[in-house]
C-alpha cells in the first residue's frame, strides 16, 4: 500500500463509535445470555474459547517445565501423562476445532455476505450452550480423576482406565453437537442469505473457507460421536467392540477416529486459508491471484480429506496396498494446499506490501505451514514413517501444522477484525513485538522437536536419555518465548478494550463487505438497507474511491453500490430490505 493510501485509511475520523451498535443497543447480562445476534454470540465463543486456551497453554507450559531435565523434574510419570493428555483433548476438541468458525465465521461470515444474521440464531446460540455443557463435562473428567490415554483414547486401555474417560468421552460427543450446529447453520447462510449481486464468484475466500469446513462439520462430526458412544456402551456394559478378550478389535477404533480426525485437521485449518487469503489480498493491496483455484481447492480439500485417515495406521497392520493406497491420496491432498500457498506468494508478488501487525502474522503462517505441510509428505512415505511413528517429529509436524497454521491465523485474523469487534485499536508496535516473539518462540519450541524425533526420541514419555537433554532444554526456553509473546497479545487487547484509541470505520482500506459500515461498531442488524454487490471482494481500486476519503455520509450509506468498471462513479442508495 503506498504512503498516502496507508494515512488516508487509517486517518479517517473517529466519530464512527456514535449511534446503536450490537455491544450498546441491549446491556444487560439477560441480552447477553439470550441473544440472537451472531456477532455478540461470536464474542462469548471468544470469551470462552480465550479461557479453555488458556488452561491448555499452561498445561503446556507445565510440560515442558518438566522435560527440561531427562529424570523427573516436578511430577510423577501418572501426572504428566493426564497433564499431556488433558493439554491435547482440550486444545483439539475444545479449541482448535470449534475455534475460528465460532469465533470469526460467527462474527464476520454474515456480514461479509451482506446478511443481517444467520439462517437459524437460535440454533446459533443452543450452540454456545451445548459447548458450555461439553466443557463442564470435561471438568467433571478432571474432578473424577482426569484422563491418561492422550487426545486419541486407544484401546484397549482407555476401556480399562478410570471414570474420567466416561466424563471426557461424554464431553467430546456433546461438544460435536456444537460443531455440527455451526456447520448446518453457516452452510444454509451461504446457499439462502446472499444479498443481491453476491453471488458464488464474488464471495470472499474466508466465506469459501468456511463453506468447505462447514462441509466438514456436518459429515465428520458424527463419526466422533458414534464412536465415543461405542466406547462408553462397551466400559459400562462390557460389550465386546474394540477390546479383543471381548471378541472386539482395537484397530476397528482407529479406523472409526482416524475417519473422523483427519478430516478434522481440516476443520481447523481450512478457515485458517480462508484469513490467509484475506490478510494477503489486503495488506498487499493486491487482487488475489487465482481467486477460483483457492476457492475450489478449498472444496477439493475437504473432499480429499475423507479418504486419507489410514496414513496415521501404516504400523498397525493394515495390509500393504491399502498402505500404498493411502500414501498415494496423502501426496495428492498436498496438491490443492500447495495451489494456495503458490497463488498467495503471487499474490504477493509485486503487491504494496503493509507489514502491519496481521500481515506479520499471515507471513508467519506462510513459512510456518509449509514445514508442516512438507514435514506432513515426508511421514506419507511408508519406509520413513515406520522410522519416525510415535516420534516428536509427529509431535512437531503437528504442531507447526495445528499451532503454526491455525492458531497463528487465528491470532492474525483477531487483529484483523480486532477494530470491527470492539471498536478499538490495539497498540501496533506492541502487536508486532507479540508477533516476533511468538514466531521465534514457536520455531525455539518446535523445530529441536523434529531433530529429537529424527534421533529417535518417542513422544509421550517424561523421561529420556542424557543424550537428548539439549535439545528438550532448548524447546522448553522455546516455549517460554513464545508464552510471553501470548500472554503479551492477552495483555494488550485487554487493555485495548478500555483505553485504545477508537478505531475508524475500515483502517486497513479493506473491501470486503463488512467493513462497508460508516461506524467501526456494526449495527446491530449488520445493514440498516440490504447491499446491492456488483464488485468482488477484492477490488481495490474500487474501494479506493469509497474508503479514501470522501464525503463522510456518502461513505456511510450502507446500501454500497460500486460499478464494475467507471473508478470515478458515485455512490447509490440500494435498494431496501
Amino acid at each position: 500500500m503506498s504512503t498516502d493510501t496507508q494515512n488516508t485509511a487509517v486517518a479517517q475520523p473517529d466519530e464512527h463509535e456514535e449511534g446503536e451498535n450490537y455491544l450498546n443497543h441491549e446491556t444487560s447480562v439477560w441480552s447477553w445470555l439470550s441473544t440472537k445476534d451472531h456477532k455478540r454470540i461470536g464474542v462469548l465463543y471468544c470469551v470462552t474459547l480465550a479461557l479453555v486456551f488458556l488452561a491448555a497453554g499452561v498445561l503446556a507450559l507445565v510440560m515442558r517445565a518438566e522435560l527440561s531435565g531427562p529424570g523427573e523434574t516436578m511430577m510423577a510419570n501418572d501426572t504428566y501423562n493426564q497433564v499431556f493428555s488433558m493439554h491435547g483433548i482440550m486444545m483439539v476438541f475444545l479449541f482448535l476445532v470449534p475455534s475460528i468458525p465460532a469465533i470469526l465465521g460467527n462474527f464476520v461470515l454474515p456480514m461479509q455476505i451482506g446478511a443481517k444474521d444467520v439462517a437459524f440464531p437460535r440454533l446459533n446460540l443452543a450452540s454456545w450452550y451445548v459447548y458450555l455443557a461439553g466443557a463442564t463435562l470435561t471438568i467433571m473428567a478432571l474432578l473424577w480423576g482426569g484422563v491418561d490415554t492422550g487426545w486419541t483414547f486407544y484401546t484397549p486401555y482407555s476401556k480399562t482406565t478410570g471414570g474420567g474417560v466416561l466424563w471426557m468421552t461424554s464431553a467430546i460427543f456433546v461438544a460435536g453437537f456444537a460443531n455440527i450446529f455451526t456447520g448446518l447453520n453457516f452452510i444454509v447462510t451461504i446457499h439462502k442469505m446472499r444479498a443481491p449481486g453476491m453471488t458464488w464468484n464474488r464471495l470472499p475466500l474466508f466465506v469459501w473457507g468456511m463453506y468447505a469446513t462447514s462441509i466438514v462439520q456436518v459429515l465428520a462430526t458424527p463419526v466422533i460421536g458414534i464412536t465415543m458412544v461405542l466406547l462408553i456402551l462397551e466400559q459400562v456394559l462390557q460389550i465386546g467392540i474394540f477390546d479383543p478378550s471381548l471378541g472386539g478389535d482395537p484397530v476397528l477404533f482407529q479406523h472409526f477416529f482416524w475417519f473422523y480426525s483427519h478430516p478434522a485437521v481440516y476443520i481447523m485449518i481450512l478457515p485458517a486459508f480462508g484469513i490467509m487469503s484475506e490478510l494477503i489480498a489486503t495488506f498487499s493491496r493486491s487482487r488475489i491471484f487465482g481467486y477460483r483455484a483457492i476457492a475450489l481447492s478449498s472444496v477439493a480439500i475437504a473432499m480429499l480429506g475423507f479418504l486419507v485417515w489410514g496414513h496415521h495406521m501404516f504400523v498397525s497392520g493394515q495390509s500393504v496396498v491399502s498402505s500404498i493406497v493411502f500414501s498415494l491420496i496423502t501426496y495428492l491432498i498436498g496438491i490443492p494446499s500447495g495451489i494456495k500457498v503458490f497463488n498467495w506468494v503471487a499474490t504477493l508478488y509485486k503487491g504494496s506490501i503493509w507489514l502491519q501487525t496481521p500481515m506479520i502474522y499471515a507471513l508467519s503462517f506462510l513459512f510456518l505451514f509449509s514445514i508442516g505441510g512438507f514435514t506432513g509428505i515426508m511421514v506419507g512415505v511408508l519406509s520413513v514413517d515406520v522410522h519416525l511413528h510415535d516420534t516428536y517429529y509427529i509431535v512437531s509436524h503437528f504442531h507447526y501444522v495445528m499451532m503454526g497454521g491455525t492458531v497463528v491465523a487465528l491470532l492474525g485474523g483477531m487483529h484483523y477484525w480486532w477494530p470491527k469487534i470492539t471498536g478499538r485499536m490495539y497498540n501496533e508496535t506492541l502487536g508486532k513485538i507479540a508477533a516476533f516473539l511468538v514466531f521465534v518462540g514457536f520455531n525455539l519450541t518446535f523445530f529441536p522437536q523434529l531433530v529429537l524425533g529424527a534421533k529417535g526420541m518417542p513422544r509421550r514419555y517424561a523421561t529420556y536419555a542424557d543424550r537428548f537433554t539439549d535439545l528438550h532444554q532448548l524447546s522448553t526456553a522455546g516455549s517460554g518465548v513464545l508464552g510471553v509473546g501470548l500472554f503479551l497479545v492477552l495483555g494488550y487487547a485487554l487493555w485495548s478494550l478500555k483505553y485504545g484509541e477508537k478505531a475508524p470505520a475500515n483502517p486497513w482500506g479493506a473491501a470486503t463487505l463488512e467493513w462497508t459500515n460508516v461506524a467501526a461498531l456494526p449495527d446491530p442488524h449488520n445493514f440498516k438497507r440490504t447491499p446491492l454487490i456488483t464488485r468482488g471482494p477484492y477490488d481495490f481500486h474500487l474501494a479506493d474511491e469509497v474508503f479514501g476519503g470522501g464525503d463522510g455520509e456518502a461513505d456511510g450509506d450502507q446500501g454500497l453500490r460500486v460499478p464494475d468498471a467507471a473508478p470515478a462513479a458515485p455512490l447509490e442508495p440500494s435498494r431496501d430490505a
